[in-house]
């Protein structure tokens, strides 16, 4: 029987006591806690204090010692290197065991840190899970990130070690990590003791013979070392946000809460069974790799995919489909911007009819606002539901959900569903009043945030509280904007600095790219707010089209101006747009707004340690630049 979601819902929110202690029956624990809610010192809340656990025991030694060791835990997949390979839950928990005897035998002692800047290959998963079997705490830092950048983490959590590989492959290339770790310890202040390189075919990195050992040297001699009992309220690890710049912030997540929320939310938001493949298209280098490549699919007893690989390029646009199908993968989770790709690549979907897709059932976008033409693209292509959610790096799981195992509403396109249980989310404006039925406003979460969730930052406990808990005393500021509508829909207009002010009227970015996107033409969009004596800000509007249009560009512009007068009115003062081959995106996929505005209005601005291709940059300047803005040159 199909349970009411608002019933599910208000039990989370008027007792989450009771709701989340049902929830942490189902995994294993050494102890049981002591409270299921410490309130004690608000805003740190603790959830399942007194009790011990262990994250990697329940992700892998638990299903073996149940029965399940030899099904499937782990599938690679690396069209880069011609690679694939297969792991049950036995053999793979003893590749971590081993590798994680190997981190005691150099002196790995629970609570000390191990930063892991990997490729997407299985030791990266291997890494993070022999640290969390014996209470070390990791920080992966997405590999081939910028040296300045690791050695800034490298100097703000210490580690003892620091496991990386040779190399990576992006865009085709070979980049070579190691000359990048190289140099980021030398930069840093603080030097790691040991260096543990796993070395590629692809290339072999010259080792320091006194810091560093490969990883099949780390091995040698090794004991498979035990899960540790530790404390729910240990950390488990450490995930710096993309896009930091100077003191860096790393948010904290603990063992006992994360494991309980996150296996829960696979029935219950993704309604993927055990023994289910499921496959987060995303880098263990990014939250949703951290929770949903390694921990909750294992936590769950499914099959998780690794891939190295890109949605289009590693070798065309049907990748995807390929993997779904040879794979049997029933739910898929990845980002618009994945879908824009493929869809700009292959808009009548040609790939997909190539490959058999029976298995799957749902796919699932978060990372950035789903557009609704994209939702509708891949919903008329695959024949299955297409679910935009939102959440974000603090809260590691999704706050806003079509929950698929409680009561799947209808999809509403643009918006991202209702709350998930646990979340208390509401609309208020700057003066801390909640306001009414689709109004936009601040979107913030009243304390305590459910379990999961960050439980501060790295040595930074002031910082937490003045980041996230001081504006609005008493919520969590989530830093997006938006509104609820009278069904409950929560739908996230953009980053509350992404509202721009046009003669004083709050315009969302966000609603204005959905206008654009609808434009058949249109692959994707981005628009930004740029300086305007008259009004104050104006929108500029960004579109990338599809290939193989050949529709004038002048009039592709004129129909998508035309769309936002419609549709929102003459007071968005929407009359520029122009045409560009890309946007300027992190690495996981965001489009650098934020960037893109400050060279738009030629202000001063750093390329984003997070950047996918700095050279993008240059290309938006000149386009900019030959329609008169971007005045200015970088300083």
């Amino acid at each position: 029987m199909t349970r009411s979601h608002s019933t599910v819902y208000q039990h989370s929110i008027d007792n989450p006591e009771s709701f989340w202690q049902e929830a942490a029956e189902e995994l294993h624990w050494y102890r049981k806690w002591d409270t299921v809610l410490d309130r004690s010192n608000p805003p740190f809340y603790r959830w399942f204090a007194g009790g011990l656990t262990n994250t990697c025991y329940n992700a892998l030694d638990r299903h073996v010692d149940e029965g399940r060791g030899n099904e499937l835990a782990v599938i690679f997949d690396s069209p880069v290197t011609g690679t694939k390979e297969r792991y049950t839950y036995r053999e793979f928990r003893d590749i971590v065991a081993q590798f994680a005897g190997a981190l005691q035998s150099r002196g790995v002692r629970k609570g000390d840190r191990v930063i892991i800047y990997m490729p997407m290959i299985p030791e990266a998963v291997v890494a993070m899970l022999a640290c969390a079997r014996i209470g070390a705490i990791h920080s992966v830092v997405f590999g081939g990130f910028a040296s300045h950048e690791l050695a800034v983490r490298i100097d703000d959590c210490k580690p003892k070690v620091i496991i990386s590989a040779s190399c990576g492959i992006e865009h085709g290339k070979v980049v070579d990590y190691k000359r990048l770790l190289d140099f980021a310890i030398e930069m840093a202040h603080f030097k790691p003791e040991i260096c543990i390189i796993r070395q590629r075919e692809q290339l072999k990195a010259e080792l320091n013979e006194e810091r560093d050992l490969s990883w099949k040297q780390s091995l040698l001699g090794a004991e498979p070392a035990q899960c540790a009992p530790l404390e729910a309220t240990d950390p488990l690890y450490i995930l710096y946000t993309s896009g930091t710049t100077g003191q860096p912030k790393g948010i904290v997540r603990d063992n006992g809460g994360h494991m309980v929320a996150l296996k829960w939310s696979m029935a219950n938001v993704y309604n993927v069974q055990p023994g289910e493949v499921y496959w987060a298209a995303s880098d263990v280098g990014w939250v949703v790799g951290h929770s949903y490549i390694v921990y909750a699919p294992l936590l769950h007893g499914c099959t998780t995919l690794i891939f190295e690989g890109k949605p289009v390029g590693t070798p065309d646009p049907g990748t995807f489909w390929r993997i779904v199908s040879e794979y049997n993968v029933s739910v898929l989770f990845t980002a618009p911007t994945a879908f824009r790709a493929i869809k700009k690549e292959d808009p009548e979907g040609r790939y997909i009819k190539n490959y058999d897709l029976s298995n799957f059932r749902t796919l699932f976008l978060a990372g950035e606002r789903a557009d609704p033409d994209t939702v509708k693209w891949a919903e008329q292509k695959l024949n299955v539901p297409v679910i935009d959610h939102w959440w974000q790096t603090e809260t590691g799981w999704a706050i806003a959900a079509n929950c698929q195992g409680i009561e799947p509403g209808p999809v509403k396109y643009g918006s991202a569903s209702r709350a998930v249980p646990g979340y208390n989310v509401q609309i208020v404006n700057q003066e801390m009043e909640v306001l009414p039925t689709g109004q936009m406003g601040d979107i913030v979460i009243k304390l305590p945030l459910p379990p999961g969730t960050m439980m501060t930052l790295w040595k930074a406990d002031n910082r937490f509280v003045e980041n996230y808990m001081t504006h609005y005393p008493g919520y969590y500021q989530t830093s997006d904007a938006g509104y609820i509508d009278e069904d409950g829909y929560i739908h996230i207009m953009s980053r509350t600095d992404d509202i721009i002010n046009v003669a004083g009227h709050r315009l969302s970015t966000g609603g204005i790219e959905a206008e654009l996107s609808e434009h058949p033409d249109v692959a994707e969009s981005a628009v930004i707010g740029v300086n305007d004596d008259l009004k104050g800000q104006i929108p500029l509007g960004f579109l990338v089209l599809n290939s193989g249009v050949d529709t004038p560009r002048s009039q592709i512009i004129r129909h998508v101006i035309e769309y936002v007068r419609e549709n929102i009115g003459p007071v968005a003062s929407f009359k520029n747009a122009v045409i560009v081959d890309r946007l300027p995106k992190t690495r996981s996929g965001k489009i650098l707004r934020g960037t893109m505005k400050k060279i738009a209005n030629g202000e001063p601005f750093d390329i984003p340690a997070t950047i996918d291709d700095p050279a993008i940059l240059e290309e938006i300047k000149t386009v900019l630049q030959s329609i008169g803005y971007a005045t200015k040159k970088k300083t």
